[in-house]
């Protein structure tokens, strides 16, 4: 065993992207971009590495455990690696761009890294796209963002994917109202969260009952909401009800065939949410799609976003075949070969004359050649 066997061992959880996948990531990542930026998001670009305090503040201690962490030779603080890029956003929405006009539309994409993975997604490395809206607090905000996803993977031509829907702050409202102790509330979430129906039991009454009702509830948007109409809620956590309702309406309205899920109980991955949440599924996609759903500023101001995942979209995108790639024989003049450019092609230009242009073609991965002929498509 050689030197180079070592060299190209990795760690767990990182890997090289090699072509075509790495071109096929550039491209995904584009096409957000550019729905984000034709839907009036303004890209902005966060560093990779900050003060550790400033990504752990507020919302951003929920990822503590997850954070690489370094020392700054240059000032003597320590720094973080940053896990995920909204919280970025929201500290240049509150200081940076404090002083412009709300509702402020800001879009996203870089790379994060975390300490560990998970089952679904075992890559410590992966990239983020997403976008973040600053300022609005109507129902009208939760249904742009889910459009807007739904908008982004259409440009994508991802199909079958249904967006799930969530209210993370139901049963902490619930228990608050019914004056239920913390711990105890803790672990209601917890098994409810994790679909315990038996757990559910062990609980007061009156609880246990909304709980298990909560459960049964899940499912496709109409019968969901349906059966949390009958459910006997306290005030607030009816009001949280109520909005669910209210943008399930608007996005029914604006997008008939959008396959939305209510789980009324879900939670996990929504630490930091305040508010109506969701995640995007693809059908025998492994991770989820993407997620979002509602937060707050540190300094309290209401703001909403998403995040896609491109390791999980790679996995969801249809595949194209490479043949774009046209093979230039030896001696093809610059002007040929810029003009086909300018039409599109990728071209691969041969750096030596050819005994044969068509084997030389297939042999760097060309789906077509430039012959006497003109262009001409390798079967």
């Amino acid at each position: 065993m050689n030197d180079y066997s070592e060299k190209g061992l990795l760690p767990a959880g990182l890997a090289d992207m090699l072509p075509p996948a790495a071109v096929r990531e550039a491209r995904i990542n584009r096409t957000l971009m550019d729905v984000f930026a034709g839907n009036g998001y303004l890209q902005v670009k966060p560093p990779l590495i900050e003060f550790e305090e400033h990504l752990l503040e507020g919302s951003g201690a929920a990822l503590a455990s997850k954070m690489f962490r370094v020392m700054d030779p240059v000032s003597h603080r320590m720094m973080g690696i940053r896990t995920d890029i909204t919280l970025q956003i929201a500290r240049v929405a509150t200081t940076r761009m404090k002083q412009d006009p709300r509702p402020l539309r800001l879009s996203y994409a870089g790379q994060v890294l975390r300490v560990y993975g998970s089952q679904l997604r075992p890559e410590r490395q992966f990239a983020q796209a997403g976008v973040e809206l600053i300022g609005p607090s109507e129902t009208s905000a939760d249904a742009e963002l889910i459009l807007l996803a739904a908008e982004a993977l259409g440009a994508l031509e991802v199909e079958n994917f249904s967006i799930d829907l969530t209210l993370p702050t139901l049963v902490p409202t619930l228990c608050g109202e019914l004056g239920v102790d913390e711990e105890t509330a803790a672990s209601a979430r917890e098994a409810l969260d994790h679909k315990d129906a038996a757990a559910l039991d062990d609980y007061d009454a009156t609880l246990s009952q909304i709980l298990t009702a909560l459960l049964k509830a899940a499912g496709p948007a109409n019968s969901a909401l349906e059966a949390l109409e009958k459910i006997d809620l306290p005030e607030a956590a009816a009001g949280q009800v109520a909005a669910l309702k209210k943008v399930v309406a608007q996005l029914q309205q604006a997008a008939p065939d959008l396959k939305l899920t209510i789980d009324p109980g879900e939670y996990r991955g929504f630490e930091y949410q305040t508010g109506l949440s969701f995640t995007v599924f693809g059908r025998g996609v492994r991770g989820e799609l993407g997620r979002g759903g509602r937060y707050r500023l540190m300094d309290g101001e209401s703001a909403s976003g998403f995040t896609l995942f491109l390791d999980s979209l790679m996995r969801a995108v249809p595949r194209r075949p490479a043949d774009d790639r046209l093979y230039l024989p030896f001696g093809t003049g610059l002007d040929q070969g810029y003009a086909l450019r300018q039409d599109g092609w990728k071209t691969v230009a041969g750096l030596a004359p050819e005994d044969n242009i068509e084997a030389e073609a297939r042999r760097l991965n060309c789906g077509q050649f430039l012959g006497p002929d003109g262009i001409t498509k390798l079967s």
